[in-house]
């Protein structure tokens, strides 16, 4: 896929990109504590953050070749480039900066091993972290970094 193929798809609708944008499951406490940390820990702003059950995170999703309505990867678009799964996640931490970065000694796991836990994990993410009853809902002062 091209960089910045989205902004050509007519199925979604224009978005600010200028920050790397987070797509994560709402409805997924893991998920949606990870995306609290990462608004704790950004301290530059890097990112925004976008629920994957939101009008753009589905046909984000659907564009980039997901299946619709089933949010188990995260993706990070930025510089009009997507990252999905395991390299997302990792890069999510490159950009928080140091110490978080060091995680990206994941980097060393081979994909056919990374990819399958990271499905794994995402297959299994309710059983083992828990579902919300609703998407996560930013407090007032994080409303702006979501999009």
């Amino acid at each position: 896929m091209t960089s910045y193929s989205y902004r050509t798809d007519p199925a979604v609708p224009d978005f600010p990109d200028d920050h790397a944008v987070i797509v994560f499951d709402g409805y997924c406490v893991m998920c949606s504590g990870f995306m609290r940390f990462v608004l704790r820990e950004d301290r530059k702003n890097h990112f925004r953050f976008l629920p994957a059950q939101s009008p753009l995170g589905e046909a984000l999703y659907v564009h980039f070749g997901l299946k619709a309505g089933d949010y188990d990867s995260v993706l990070l678009i930025e510089n009009g480039g997507v990252r999905v799964k395991w390299d997302a996640s990792l890069s999510v931490f490159e950009g928080l900066g140091w110490p978080w970065k060091i995680a990206c000694v994941g980097r060393i796991l081979p994909k056919f091993v990374a990819n399958p836990l990271y499905d794994f994990i995402a297959r299994n993410r309710f059983k083992m972290f828990g579902r919300r009853d609703v998407c996560m809902i930013p407090t007032k002062d994080e409303q702006e970094r979501f999009l």
